[in-house]
C-alpha cells in the first residue's frame, strides 16, 4: 500500500518558498485609529502607507454619525439587501452618492473587490470581448477571468495599442456582440492616471462600453474630489460604468458603481457578490453619507492633500530617489530588488516611519518599492521628518 500523502503539504511548502525569496507579507498591527502619528506594533510611528487620503477615517463628523446610527438602527442589518437587509440608510447613501457623482444612479457593494468581481463577469459573456490595461488591479483581473468572454490586453495606457486591439476586434468573425474596455483610473502601484479621455474617445468610435475603476481617484481628482470622470469632464454617455470604493479617500469601507439607472438595475439583479453578501452595518452606511457631506462642505481637505503631495515629491526628487511616473498622492520609491525594499521598510520603521514594501508579484521583480501615500492630515513637518528618514537610510543602503 502506498504511503498516505499529506494533501495540505503544499501550503507550508509554498509559504516557505515565499519567505525564502523575501516575497511574503509581514503583518503589522495598528493599535488605535489611523492618524498621522499612530501606534503600530507598540511603537509610535508616522503613518505613510494608508489609503486614508483625506484623513476622514478619524473625522469627528463621521464618528459621531456612525455612533448615532448604531443607536437608531442597531449594530448590523440582519440580512442581505434583497431579503431583509435593505435599510433606509443604504437607499439614502446611494441617492447621495449619485448626486455627488452627477450620475442617474449609484449602487453600493460590500467592497470594491466585490463590485469588480460581481459586476464585470455579468457585463460580457460568450461571443463578447473584454479589453483590459495590462497593469489593471487584481480585482479587475479576477472579474475578467470569471467571465466567459474572450479577453485582450493592451499595453499600459497606450492608446495606439488600444486602437490596434479594437481594430483587430472589428475583424473578428463572427462579430463580437459587445466589447467592454476596462481600466483603472489611478494605477495603485505607480500613481499614474489613465488617459480616460482617449479611452472614451476610442470606445465611442468603436461602439464599446467603458468601465473605469476609480478607487484611488475619488476624493483626489476632479471637482471637489468627484473623481476621474469629473477630472476629464466626460459625460455618462462616454464612460458607462464608474466604479469606486469608500475605503480610501472616503475613510470608511465599501464599493460602488455609478452610471445610468439601467446600470444600477442590471447590477443589483445580476451581481452575485451583491445578492449573496450581507449588507453594510448601519454605522458604515451612515459614515459613508457623512463622508460625502464632508467632501461637499470642506473642500480644504482635497487642496491640502495636493499641497502635501507636491512638497513630498519635490523633496524626494531633490535627493535623487526614483519616484517613477506618479501623477497623484501615490508616490512609489522604487529601489529594484525585493530584499532592498524590505530592508528599507524595516529601517524606516525603526526610524519612526511606517511605509510598507511592495514586491513581486504585485510589481515586476526588478521594480520593488516602498509605496508612500500622502494624507491631508500630515503636516509639512511630518513630511520633512519622513524625507529625513528616507535620506538617512537611502544613503545607508546605497540607494542614493
Amino acid at each position: 500500500m502506498n504511503e498516505m500523502r499529506n494533501p495540505t503539504a503544499f501550503l507550508k511548502e509554498e509559504y516557505e518558498e515565499l519567505v525564502k525569496n523575501e516575497l511574503d507579507w509581514k503583518l503589522r498591527v495598528l493599535q488605535g485609529p489611523s492618524t498621522p502619528w499612530c501606534n503600530v506594533d507598540g511603537r509610535e510611528v508616522l503613518m505613510f502607507c494608508s489609503n486614508n487620503y483625506l484623513g476622514l477615517s478619524n473625522h469627528p463628523r463621521l464618528k459621531e454619525i456612525a455612533i448615532r446610527a448604531v443607536q437608531t438602527h442597531g449594530a448590523g442589518s440582519g440580512s442581505v439587501r434583497p431579503i431583509a437587509g435593505n435599510m433606509d440608510l443604504h437607499i439614502e447613501l446611494e441617492k447621495r452618492l449619485a448626486e455627488f457623482k452627477h450620475a442617474e444612479a449609484s449602487l453600493v457593494y460590500q467592497t470594491g473587490f466585490a463590485a469588480n468581481a460581481g459586476l464585470i463577469p455579468q457585463l460580457a459573456d460568450r461571443g463578447d470581448l473584454m479589453i483590459s490595461d495590462e497593469l489593471n488591479h487584481g480585482s479587475i483581473i479576477d472579474g475578467v477571468r470569471l467571465s466567459h468572454a474572450e479577453r485582450a490586453v493592451y499595453k499600459h495606457t497606450d492608446m495606439q495599442d488600444l486602437q490596434r486591439v479594437l481594430e483587430e476586434a472589428e475583424k473578428h468573425s463572427p462579430p463580437f456582440r459587445r466589447i467592454l474596455i476596462i481600466t483603472d483610473g489611478v494605477f495603485s502601484m505607480d500613481g499614474d492616471i489613465a488617459p480616460l479621455d482617449g479611452i472614451a474617445k476610442l470606445g465611442a468610435e468603436h461602439g464599446a462600453m467603458v468601465f473605469v475603476d476609480d478607487a484611488h481617484g475619488e476624493g483626489v481628482l476632479g471637482e471637489g474630489g468627484r473623481g476621474i470622470v469629473s477630472h476629464f469632464k466626460l459625460g455618462r454617455d462616454k464612460v458607462h460604468v464608474e466604479m469606486g470604493t469608500f475605503s480610501k479617500a472616503f475613510g470608511v469601507v465599501g464599493g460602488h458603481v455609478s452610471g445610468s439607472k439601467d446600470l444600477a438595475n442590471f447590477a443589483y439583479n445580476k451581481s452575485r457578490t451583491w445578492l449573496l453578501s450581507g449588507s453594510h452595518p448601519p454605522a458604515v452606511a451612515a459614515a459613508c453619507i457623512a463622508a460625502i457631506d464632508v467632501l461637499e462642505n470642506e473642500p480644504q481637505h482635497v487642496r491640502t492633500l495636493w499641497e502635501r503631495t507636491s512638497h513630498f515629491k519635490k523633496a524626494m526628487k531633490d535627493f535623487g530617489f526614483d519616484i517613477g511616473t506618479s501623477q497623484t498622492p501615490i508616490t512609489p520609491v522604487i529601489v529594484g530588488e525585493s530584499g532592498v525594499a524590505k530592508k528599507l521598510s524595516v529601517r524606516l520603521f525603526e526610524e519612526g516611519v511606517f511605509a510598507l514594501p511592495i514586491v513581486y508579484p504585485m510589481v515586476a521583480r526588478d521594480k520593488a518599492r516602498i509605496r508612500t501615500i500622502m494624507n491631508a492630515a500630515l503636516t509639512k513637518e511630518d513630511l520633512d521628518f519622513a524625507v529625513g528618514a528616507f535620506e538617512k537610510i537611502g544613503k545607508e543602503l546605497h540607494i542614493i
